[in-house]
């Protein structure tokens, strides 16, 4: 190829309309440069500019239009180039309109990012927010200009695949144990990452940390966002950070901030081998993805990208179209219905899967994008897209199934392809364990695969992913050791933060010297994960709850970029919470065994066989079969048989899946209880597996029990027996 000279102001060739973003690559005559292309459907002119190592800027004016999509092609621009955009138009908020060139805007479609954004100059918002007049302040266009203060777009060559360190794993839903963690808090403490590499995508591909993931025997990360995101200003001025990254502001780029290796491309390359070396492990790789808003905010946020490109045609506006509608709580909405934005986030999407090798996605707040004009319609343009596209429906698809608005509430109501996080299944067993009994019928639903929300639609068990805590709200431990929130670092007066924790202290508020309470907390959390990973359905873990992992009491850790959120891997090796990590691995263990702990079909309830047993049977504390007067009453026992001979389906092979028969055993009472076992033709004896009474369970006896016969359940435990 022919290397042209830096262009100049002139040298902007027409280029082409597609593909949007920046691609570096041979022009006309061969000739290298990169074509640059923005949609900006309402705009009267786009600047290109450039930018050198020290910061100088040069500027080119597109003049090609196609579509909307303003194009044009610059011979002799490489990759490591930095770059932005100025749009100009009419500023009338009263309209709607807010193009001002003298903000720098960041592409879209940039798949790299240089620099990041605090929030905290005046020169990066729009509007005039020194105005003494507050009710104009955002009327008023600000003019100073924000390119040293805002991140840069980076052009970087096409990704040319390599063949992969390792297939695709493909996880069956059925089969798969999510882990969701966050890539700097997992690795920032882990002795056996290099200093260096803490806190970064190299560090979560490391060996050691992959070792933890393996040990313990999950199938799949759910990372939190990993998009680049921006800092809020006023959390920076309390010397916070936007920790948990759910304020997105380049839908293509890997967040430099956690890049090891430079932020002029290199965090491509170093995300890509991250997610080879899980492969290699047989780990899958699901983002956490935030397309419902940016980190542009509402009226009063900074203008870095979309705000500035065609406010009005990226976002919901209102009645009143200075203000936002604001479905998500974050102060602005994407107009998802508009085909240049449901083309964005699906570019988006087939990008992180095709070229960045990731094999999900779990949708934040995913009802805002499945709202039509106003309402939430599971027949939105959305949910139409990614049904037929031929990439994104095959990947694994997970719904945070709300948003803010009215009618958000939708859990169960996602169509087929679509798991969603059940935060039913949360609540109801949060109040089981903590005394606040629910009702058997709604626990019975919960334990079993949430049929009561998912079978209507044809969907499957694996429809409901199972959780009992997630990054937002207490870890596991602070669950069982505080009933109000400790918030007070976050800056807010504790006024943040979910006060509708269904927590159980075990007595004493906080950290405590009581042997009894503490033994009772470590318990609980066995209790907890008992359940949660012996359930019907895809378990969730929250990375860290099987270390003992504690946030002080914090149950809103989006900002707290330091020991309060990150993992204290000091703990595994720790002897009061090893038990906890070595019963865990059991129990991940075991339900990847059995193939009656991971279901494919929902229960049937109904007899089968010459022996007339049921796929699945429930006893009451006294050893009955449950009634329906039975499920309509609250109970703290309950008992689960699951049958290994009525499993439906076939293996790959066409065979019939038959496996061992368990009895689950469930005490939440406050005294120990003698439970009579389900004798012939449920089983003639029962080999005990799991003790949550016990510390260890390895130092449990593994004891048979007559079936017909008693078996002494410790208060507030839960048992696992094997029919034999």
């Amino acid at each position: 190829m022919r290397h042209a000279p830096q262009p100049g102001p002139a040298d902007v060739w027409p280029g082409r309309p597609e593909p949007l973003g920046a691609r570096f690559g041979p022009g006309p005559d061969a000739v290298e440069g990169t074509n640059f292309a923005l949609w900006a459907g309402g705009a009267d002119a786009v600047e290109l500019c450039l930018f050198d190592d020290a910061g100088h800027e040069t500027r080119h004016r597109l003049t090609e239009l196609t579509h909307e999509i303003w194009h044009g092609f610059l011979p002799g621009v490489r990759p490591g180039q930095r770059y932005g955009y100025r749009v100009h138009g009419p500023w009338d908020p009263l309209a709607g309109d807010r193009w001002n060139p003298a903000k720098l805007l960041l592409d879209p479609y940039a798949r790299a990012v240089d620099g990041e954004f605090d929030g905290t100059p005046a020169e990066v918002y729009g509007h005039d927010r020194d105005h003494p007049a507050a009710d104009l302040a955002d009327t008023l266009r600000d003019a100073r200009d924000s390119a040293p203060f805002v991140p840069k777009g980076v052009v970087v060559p096409d990704l040319k695949t390599p063949p992969p360190a390792a297939p695709r794993p493909r996880t069956d839903w059925a089969d798969s144990v999510i882990y969701e963690l966050h890539v700097r808090g997992f690795t920032m403490r882990h002795p056996g990452v290099p200093p260096e590499l803490r806190g970064t995508y190299a560090g979560l591909g490391h060996p050691a940390a992959i070792e933890h993931l393996t040990r313990l025997g999950v199938t799949a990360v759910e990372l939190l966002p990993v998009h680049q995101f921006a800092h809020d200003g006023r959390l920076v001025r309390r010397g916070l950070r936007n920790y948990w990254g759910y304020d997105s502001i380049g839908y293509f780029a890997p967040h430099a901030g956690y890049s090891a290796s430079g932020t002029r491309g290199e965090q491509i390359g170093e995300f890509r081998a991250m997610v080879d070396a899980l492969h290699e492990a047989g780990i899958e790789i699901i983002l956490d993805v935030v397309y419902n808003h940016t980190a542009e905010g509402g009226e009063q946020g900074p203008t870095l990208s979309l705000r500035g490109i065609d406010n009005a045609g990226y976002y919901r506006l209102a009645a009143d179209p200075r203000h936002y509608t604001d479905y998500t709580g974050c102060g602005n909405t994407l107009h998802v219905v508009r085909p240049h934005v449901l083309r964005l986030i699906t570019d988006s999407l087939r990008y992180w899967v095709t070229e960045m090798g990731v094999d999900g996605f779990r949708f934040d707040l995913a009802a805002a994008l499945a709202r039509a004009m106003h309402d939430v319609d599971m027949l939105s343009p959305f949910l139409a897209v990614i049904a037929q596209d031929p990439v994104l429906r095959r990947v694994k698809l997970i719904a945070e199934p709300w948003d803010v608005g009215s009618g958000g509430y939708q859990v169960g109501a996602f169509p087929p392809l679509w798991t969603e996080w059940n935060d039913r299944y949360r609540d109801t067993v949060r109040d089981y364990w903590r005394g606040a009994l629910p009702e058997l019928g709604d626990l019975g639903y919960r334990l079993s695969g949430s049929s009561d929300l998912y079978a209507g639609s044809g969907r499957r068990p694996y429809a409901s992913v199972n959780f009992v805590t997630a990054h937002d709200g207490f870890t596991l431990r602070d669950l069982v050791t505080y009933e109000r929130k400790r918030n007070e670092a976050n800056g807010e007066d504790n006024r943040d933060g979910s006060d509708d924790n269904r927590s159980w202290n075990c007595g004493v508020e906080g950290p405590t010297d009581d042997p009894g309470v503490a033994a009772l907390r470590r318990r609980q959390q066995r209790n907890l994960l008992t359940t949660l990973l012996l359930s019907t359905g895809v378990p969730m873990l929250l990375a860290g709850d099987e270390l003992g992992r504690t946030q002080a009491g914090n149950n809103n850790a989006y900002c707290q970029d330091n020991e309060v959120g990150w993992l204290d891997w000091a703990s595994a090796e720790d002897p009061e919470w090893r038990p906890l990590l070595d019963l865990t691995r059991r129990l991940i263990r075991l339900r990847h065994d059995h193939p009656v702990l991971r279901r494919r079909a929902f229960f049937s309830g109904r007899r089968h066989g010459p022996a007339g047993l049921r796929d699945l049977g429930w006893f009451t504390a006294d050893g009955r079969e449950m009634t329906e007067a039975d499920w309509s009453a609250p109970s703290a026992t309950l008992g689960m048989f699951l049958s290994g001979r009525d499993i439906p389906g076939r293996d790959p092979a066409g065979r019939p899946i038959v496996d061992d028969s368990f009895l689950l055993l469930l005490h939440a009472g406050p005294e120990p209880l003698d439970f009579p076992l389900p004798g012939p033709p449920w089983a003639s004896a029962y080999r005990l597996l799991v003790d949550t009474a016990r510390e260890d369970q390895d130092l449990a006896p593994h004891t048979t029990h007559p079936g017909g016969g008693t078996l002494r359940l410790q208060d507030h435990s839960a048992q696992l027996l094997r029919a034999e």
